[in-house]
């Protein structure tokens, strides 16, 4: 038989969790979002592709198929 006991219901109450987590809202900040500059393909240098994996992609089905 175990030694541990649950807690009970009132402790765990899903009012109990709201509460906490709107005391806690003010404390949490989102970062700004900002929009991604697109870098020239000519700037892309350097990516190179094991044969080995060429071929595993190659040989996947497209999606949806």
């Amino acid at each position: 038989m175990s030694k541990h006991t649950a807690l009970p219901e009132s402790e765990l109450s899903l009012a109990a969790l709201r509460g906490d987590c709107a005391r806690m809202a003010p404390h949490w900040t989102a970062p700004v979002k900002s929009t991604p500059v697109p870098v020239k393909p000519s700037l892309i240098s350097g990516v190179t592709v094991p044969p080995s994996s060429a071929r595993l992609i190659d040989a996947m089905s497209e999606y949806g198929d």
